[in-house]
């Protein structure tokens, strides 16, 4: 299949999905199957798009040109087709989580849940293709809306009120900060396309340089950077596989992923090697990484403890990013990956405890796993690969991103890194050991797993995290490819 057209398909087949949910809304099975095999589908386009292009001179696939010079354009490089990849990979893993949780806990507005879904999707692909930086922002942007539905579910006054601030941080963000950003960008360069080592010209100011990497770093809200990360706790108001959307598969890592997008392709890691601000930046990431850590220890909550754990692992990623070397780029590119399988694993075990068990709090999980193992076995491997021990893939992203900060000779974040992941071990490891070894409560005599497709979506996740370290190779040499 010719390459335009693979460029064309792959955001458009996402929203194909729409019509089809709506055709088929009273007809549960045939919806769910629509959704099911339109992500098939979309995976395969996109496996099928990195298997015959040529990374180092793509293709490239005008939408719309609003300004001479300024267009709306689709183009595939290594870091944003490893986005792709996973994006759509787990998008059918997720509607089959979802199938068995949205049905079994009876969850009102399925037909809107699976449509926003899909949008969300095709968002997504429109950030992972994108070719500049105003493609981008416009994708981003769509993305925040067509998620909102997703964390109003509910309906409820929580939903409300985690959805208002949803919304108004990652609006306010992007258009405060990033927008400016660009513009700024385009006045100071010609040009916002993604371009291989940069397009800032040596002559512009590091001053100018290093505001400008701050309201980028700050502008993409997604990435959950303190002070602007609160949108993502309070978005657990939504159902699991919402937030599964939101954490491993489409909002949290369309913010990171930006923020790499920028360090490689606007400004180049030689230029952020030599700017100041980006020490500044790594060091409030590595706060970001402690402070959310300590926070999750807290959170008897489970879902709020796994949200802040994905606030500190985001951190991981911003951190390698400001870092100006390869070690910590590549390490943060493959950490998208190895935390989108861990993370994804970990919020399908608790959508699982909540259907099966009805429980929602860590202190209620004793013993849980005498009646629950298969969910409390995939618990334990989900947190063995955020906490980065082997044989689970998040080894060899740590691994990678500690490199990084040996390189450039930072030991303050050397040793941040390890104790984020003492400190992964004392709120998600624990989890998991409790839920074995505790003793376990009176109520829970009789408990059953989920339901089978939810189980079989978590078997997928799981398997993900130990192929990731056997076989991290194919992810490596794709990301090295952005040095090409």
């Amino acid at each position: 299949m010719n390459s335009i057209l693979l460029l064309a398909l792959i955001p458009l087949v996402p929203l194909l999905a729409v019509p089809a949910i709506l055709v088929t809304a009273q007809r549960p099975n045939l919806r769910e199957a629509a959704s099911l095999l339109t992500g098939l589908l979309l995976f395969g386009l996109v496996a099928t798009l990195l298997g015959q292009v040529d990374l180092q001179a793509p293709p490239t696939l005008v939408l719309a040109e609003p300004l001479p010079g300024l267009s709306l354009a689709l183009s595939p490089e290594p870091l944003g087709m490893l986005f792709a990849l996973v994006a759509s990979f787990l998008w059918p893993v997720t509607t089959l989580y979802a199938i068995g949780y949205m049905r079994a806990h009876h969850e009102d507005n399925q037909t809107r849940f699976y449509v926003a879904f899909a949008a969300s999707i095709a968002a997504t692909m429109g950030i992972a293709l994108s070719a500049n930086m105003l493609t981008l922002f416009v994708f981003y942007e769509l993305l925040t809306l067509a998620t909102y539905p997703l964390v109003t579910h509910a309906g409820d006054a929580a939903a409300r009120r985690g959805g208002r601030v949803y919304l108004g941080l990652l609006l306010s963000t992007s258009i405060a900060f990033l927008l400016l950003a660009m513009v700024w960008t385009w006045q100071l360069t010609g040009t916002l396309t993604f371009t291989a080592g940069g397009v800032f010209s040596e002559s512009v100011d590091p001053t100018i340089l290093s505001v400008l990497l701050v309201l980028y770093v700050f502008g993409t809200g997604k990435a959950a950077m303190m002070p602007f990360h609160r949108w993502l706790p309070a978005a657990m108001v939504a159902p699991t596989p919402v937030s599964a959307l939101l954490h491993a598969v489409a909002v949290v890592k369309a913010g990171v992923f930006t923020v790499l997008k920028v360090v490689i392709y606007l400004f180049g890691i030689d230029r952020i090697e030599q700017l100041a601000v980006a020490d500044w930046l790594a060091a409030l990431a590595a706060l970001t990484i402690l402070l959310a850590s300590l926070v999750a220890m807290t959170s008897d909550n489970l879902k709020a403890r796994l949200a802040y754990s994905t606030v500190s692992q985001l951190g991981y990623i911003t951190l390698g990013a400001m870092l100006g070397v390869a070690a910590g780029v590549v390490g943060g590119g493959m950490h998208i990956v190895m935390h989108a399988f861990g993370k994804i694993t970990l919020f399908f075990c608790a959508g699982a405890i909540m259907v099966a068990a009805h429980k929602t709090r860590v202190s209620e999980l004793d013993g849980l796993g005498r009646r629950m193992p298969l969910t409390m076995l995939a618990f334990l491997i989900g947190s063995l690969s955020i906490v980065g021990l082997p044989p689970f893939g998040g080894t060899w992203s740590k691994w990678l991103l500690v490199q990084g900060t040996l390189d450039t000779g930072m030991w303050l974040l050397t040793a941040t890194l390890l104790i984020s992941s003492l400190l992964n071990i004392m709120y998600l490891v624990v989890i998991p050991v409790r839920g074995f070894f505790a003793k376990p409560a009176s109520d829970a005599e009789g408990l059953q797993e989920a339901p089978i497709a939810s189980l079989l979506a978590i078997g997928v996740a799981v398997l993900g995290c130990i192929v990731l370290f056997f076989s991290p190779d194919p992810i490596y040499q794709l990301m090295n490819g952005v040095f090409r």
